[in-house]
């Protein structure tokens, strides 16, 4: 897929590296949905399958581990695999392999980093790279890993500021200057990332401390050949084999950081029906969506965004053409559209399942009927009304845009929302303008990453014109914005005149404040000042819709609460959860598809499809072909519960030991945004001992293979 979709391409407004980091920008999520941005909301989801779930780290289901696999989960052992674990903040999951801060994650999550890193002459994304002395690792310009530390529940004091008779809007303020305050007083004394996280719809708020890691070097990636074999075609199905890893270091004070905790790689790897769990940060699910949401997403928000993902794609197919260095530059976003539209077009297809919205009606009203029976829960009948009536709100508001498709243009409402925002307490600032989020805006912000005139000028122009397209040539805003230009030459010129590719011009205007903003004759930011009431009007409704549902899924949490328990998982939320499951095959079409292939199957891969297009092994392969153990496990699938932003997550036996990195869920898995079954849908792993076998034998890398988990 890879997994990142839900957490990971700048497609729309971007799932992959800066979903949750670039400030200003709604999440692909949030676009692509139509509903509450990334983190925001969190509603309890009672499993109704055998291994459903992403579990909370302060919150797993020990009994369930015990009574059905003889698992006992220690606090010491989850305490060992949160530590072990670590987020990208460009959207993926890793785990730190080594006491030398080694972090193994998947070759699509360290892609934009890759194409960050090459240029004309070095294409590591395509060619691969080893670094054989840490003086060779290679900086990224922007990564931040984060390693959860802590979590705390601090529900009392971000509910406690909204009291009866407030409205949305005055809500959802009091709400944002509590959060503000306890993120901002927790990085003032630990020095750690601090951010509050919504669960359960509202009905938790919990403090999540990070430690930071922003000096990122790569270490060793494998050919894009192998680690996509079978590109497009292969992507959500099985069986694979593909090798999707790549590995960096993390360092402090200009050397290799001390990890004191990180995961042992078996020796061994998986075997078939052993148990496996998943430590990773899944991006966003909506598994508690009403009827009404649902059918939402089905008849309205879908198809709009496959729509635009089509078109994307077919502008960057064309763009792709045109050079080779043009296909370099303009691969990652490619890849992002096109692993996007097949994951949307998966998900639609689920919806447009009537067996699928029917059981979601039926379950729907036996809790609507339980809530109508219960004196002390009628006060929570009218929550399923509210959320039908956000839809068509939200519906009036689709296509609307404050912003373009352009870096350029990104960075220019960065420094004008930035100006503005710092001339606010911080408690009232937007989310990711408060104190506690400085450091990681500005990494973004001064980010030395290239930014390629081609590129962003076919971004930028397609963006105009969808702008002009959605509201019309007529329109207020459309008029000012093309100021009698045609949106391609307003995009040249403006491209050809800004001077926000240098870093230096950046970071003056970010000094200069508001005053200095206003008098900048720069044509990105005058087109970004431009833009920036709009931006702020659809900010302010959608903060309103989004806390008339948080309000809204809080009534029907604890409805849920009240009725069935409440041990239960929360919806994904792109914090780190642990999921479970056998290694397990299944059956399609009739076959049987057996849990795992192996390194030799490869080649017969290979051979099948007459050696053509994405079928073909990298030469390194066919190079060593000889030297390698063709039986060893290449690819394997298990049950766990996985989604977008469990990309790169380590898969652990019941030692903690690394047994595999998932990169991928089969076609089936596509429901898993809205629902969960383990007949057919299978999470896809990289097995360990392929890596190994891949870093001794293929790339003469044994120094790199005899640290990993030492």
């Amino acid at each position: 897929m890879n997994t990142r979709t839900a957490a990971s391409t700048q497609t729309i407004s971007n799932f992959t590296a800066n979903w949750l980091a670039v400030a200003q920008r709604i999440t692909l999520c949030s676009l692509l949905l139509g509903s509450l941005p990334l983190g925001s909301m969190a509603i309890p989801c009672a499993p109704a399958n055998a291994d459903e779930g992403m579990w909370l780290f302060n919150a797993l289901p020990k009994n369930y581990l015990k009574d059905t696999y003889d698992f006992t989960v220690t606090d010491e052992w989850a305490n060992h695999i949160m530590l072990s674990s670590v987020r990208f903040n460009s959207g993926g999951s890793a785990s730190f392999v080594s006491s030398n801060g080694l972090v193994l994650t998947n070759h699509h999550v360290g892609a934009e980093t890759l194409h960050k890193l090459s240029d004309a002459d070095n294409n590591y994304y395509k060619d691969g790279f080893y670094a054989k002395t840490m003086s060779d690792e290679i900086k990224a310009p922007d990564l931040e890993l984060n390693q959860l530390v802590s979590i705390s529940d601090v529900t009392a004091k971000v509910n406690g500021v909204v009291k009866p008779g407030m409205n949305a809007g005055a809500a959802a303020a009091a709400r944002r200057a509590a959060i503000a305050k306890i993120e901002n007083d927790s990085l003032e004394e630990t020095k750690l990332r601090s951010n509050v996280v919504t669960l359960y719809g509202g009905a938790r708020y919990h403090l999540y401390r990070y430690k930071k890691y922003t000096d990122v070097r790569l270490v060793w990636s494998p050919e894009s050949a192998i680690a996509f074999f079978g590109g497009d075609a292969d992507n959500f199905e099985y069986p694979r084999y593909c090798l999707d890893v790549c590995i960096f270091r993390v360092y402090e004070n200009d050397e290799p950081a001390k990890v004191e905790h990180f995961l042992k790689v078996s020796k061994k790897g998986a075997g078939d029906g052993e148990l496996v769990l998943v430590s990773g940060n899944p991006g966003r699910t909506q598994r508690i969506f009403t009827v009404a949401a649902l059918k939402h997403q089905r008849d309205h928000r879908m198809p709009y965004v496959l729509d635009f993902l089509r078109r994307r794609e077919i502008l960057f197919q064309q763009f792709s053409l045109e050079s080779d260095e043009k296909k370099r530059r303009g691969q990652d976003e490619l890849f992002g559209l096109q692993n996007s539209r097949k994951a949307f077009t998966g998900m639609l297809k689920g919806l447009q399942n009537p067996s699928i919205i029917a059981d979601k009606q039926k379950k729907e009203d036996q809790l609507r009927r339980a809530v109508g029976a219960n004196p002390r829960l009628k006060k929570y009948a009218t929550a399923w009304q509210q959320i039908e009536e956000v839809q068509a709100r939200r519906l009036a508001i689709q296509g609307q845009t404050g912003s373009f498709a352009s870096r350029r243009f990104d960075i220019a409402m960065e420094l004008v929302l930035l100006a503005a925002e710092d001339a606010k307490p911080n408690e009232k600032r937007l989310p990711q303008y408060r104190d506690s989020n400085r450091e990681s805006l500005e990494q973004q912000l001064f980010s030395p990453a290239p930014i390629y005139d081609d590129v962003e000028l076919v971004k930028f122009a397609d963006s105009i014109e969808l702008f002009v397209e959605r509201r019309g040539g007529d329109n207020e805003l459309v008029r000012l914005v093309l100021d009698g230009q045609s949106p391609s030459n307003l995009a040249a010129a403006v491209l050809n005149k800004t001077k926000l590719a240098d870093i230096d011009e950046r970071k003056r205007l970010a000094k200069s404040g508001a005053e200095g903003i206003s008098a900048s004759k720069d044509p990105m930011i005058r087109l970004a000042l431009i833009m920036e009431p709009e931006f702020r009007r659809l900010r302010k409704v959608g903060d309103e819709l989004n806390e008339v549902e948080r309000q809204a899924y809080s009534q029907i949490a604890d409805a849920l609460f009240a009725v069935q328990g409440a041990s239960t998982y929360p919806d994904a939320t792109f914090t780190l959860r642990l999921a479970y499951g056998p290694v397990k095959g299944y059956e399609e079409g009739g076959q049987r598809i057996p849990p795992w292939t192996t390194m030799g199957g490869a080649f017969d891969h290979e051979k099948r499809h007459n050696a053509k297009d994405d079928w073909q092994l990298p030469k390194s392969w066919k190079d060593r072909k000889d030297k390698l153990n063709l039986d060893t496990p290449f690819n394997f699938v298990c049950t766990a519960d996985i989604i977008g932003g469990n990309s790169g997550s380590p898969v652990v036996n019941r030692a903690g030991e690394l047994v595999g990195v998932i990169f991928d869920g089969n076609i089936q898995s596509l429901t898993a945004d809205y629902m969960y079954s383990d007949e057919q849908g299978r999470a896809t792993s990289v097995h360990s001992s392929a890596v190994i076998e891949a870093l001794r034998k293929i790339y003469d890398a044994k120094k790199l293979a005899d640290q990993l988990g030492n």
